[in-house]
C-alpha cells in the first residue's frame, strides 16, 4: 500500500521482501506489476508462507480482521542476501521507507544495510514503526508513530487525548523522549481525528486533520510515510511535508479499503479545505 500510494502520486517505486511459492505470493507479484510497482527486491522461497489479510466488514466499516501467517524464518544466508538487496535497491533512490507491519522482514539487520545504503547516498529516510517491535532505529529523517505506537515505544502510560493536541502534557512528553530516543530529524505522531503532531524545530506544530469524510482509516498511516518522504525527496521542508501528508490522508480516508490519493485528488481536496494556493 505504501508503494502503490507512491506510485499513484506519479513516483517510481520499488519494493523489498521475500513472499511464498504459494498462489497469494504470485497473486501479489501480479498486482504489484499491475500497478507499476518495481519488484526487483522481492524474493521468493518454498519456505516462507504469504500472509493474508481477510477484513470483516459490516456497513463498509471494518469489524475485525485475521491474519493467515506465520513467523519468518532467517538462515545466514536469506540475511545476507536479504541486505545486499536492499543495500543495492536503496543506492539507486531518492529516498527511503522502512515500513514495519510486524510480519518478519524488517529486522536489525535489514533496517541497519538500508540506512547504512541511505546515508551513503543522502537520501530522505522514513521510518513507520509497529508497537511491541522494538529496534535500534536512530537517525531517521522521519519516524511517524501513531499515538499508540509513540506511547508503547516511549514505554509510556497514555492517559488518553487531550482537546488540544499542544497542550497535551502526556502526548508532548511521550515526543520529546521520542525523538532523544530514536533522534530522527523529524517525528510525525499521527492522532486521527486530531491530525498530526509535529516536532522538527525547537517547537511542536499541530496539524489539523483535514478530513472532511471518513469511511475507512485502514491503510491511511501508509499514505502518510509514502507522501511525507516523497515530498522530503523532492525538496519539500518538514511542515510543508506534514501537511501534504496529511491533506493526503483526508482523501484516503473518505474511500472504503486501503486507498491510494492522486496528484488531482490532491490538489482538489485542498481547495476544499481552503488551502492557500501557492
Amino acid at each position: 500500500n505504501v508503494a502503490a500510494n507512491l506510485r499513484a502520486m506519479g513516483a517510481r517505486a520499488v519494493v523489498c521482501g521475500r513472499v511464498g511459492n504459494d498462489p497469494a505470493g504470485r497473486e501479489l507479484l501480479r498486482h504489484l506489476k499491475a500497478e507499476g510497482i518495481e519488484t526487483d527486491g522481492i524474493t521468493a522461497d518454498a519456505e516462507t508462507l504469504t500472509t493474508v489479510k481477510t477484513r470483516i466488514l459490516a456497513e463498509r466499516q471494518q469489524v475485525c480482521r485475521v491474519d493467515h501467517e506465520r513467523p519468518l524464518m532467517w538462515d545466514r544466508r536469506r540475511l545476507a542476501e536479504a541486505c545486499t538487496l536492499v543495500a543495492r535497491i536503496a543506492r539507486g533512490a531518492d529516498g527511503l521507507i522502512v515500513e514495519d507491519y510486524g510480519k518478519g522482514y524488517v529486522v536489525q539487520a535489514v533496517v541497519d544495510a538500508a540506512q547504512r545504503a541511505a546515508a551513503a547516498r543522502g537520501i530522505p529516510t522514513g521510518l513507520d514503526p509497529k508497537e511491541n517491535h522494538p529496534l535500534r532505529v536512530r537517525g531517521f529523517t522521519v519516524a511517524t508513530p501513531n499515538r499508540r505506537e509513540a506511547f508503547a515505544a516511549a514505554g509510556r502510560h497514555d492517559p488518553g487525548p487531550a482537546p488540544v493536541p499542544l497542550r497535551d502534557a502526556a502526548l508532548l512528553e511521550t515526543a520529546r523522549r521520542l525523538r532523544r530516543q530514536w533522534t530522527p530529524e523529524q517525528l510525525l505522531v499521527t492522532l486521527g481525528p486530531h491530525g498530526m503532531l509535529l516536532l522538527a524545530g525547537t517547537r511542536p506544530v499541530h496539524i489539523p486533520t483535514r478530513a472532511i469524510e471518513v469511511y475507512d482509516v485502514s491503510g491511511a498511516g501508509d499514505t502518510v510515510i509514502a507522501v511525507d518522504v516523497l515530498a522530503l525527496a523532492a525538496g519539500a521542508d518538514p511542515v510543508e511535508a506534514a501537511e501534504l501528508a496529511n491533506y493526503a490522508a483526508g482523501v484516503v480516508v473518505a474511500k472504503l479499503g486501503t486507498a491510494t490519493c492522486t496528484p488531482a485528488e490532491l490538489l482538489r481536496h485542498m481547495r476544499e479545505c481552503g488551502a492557500p494556493e501557492t
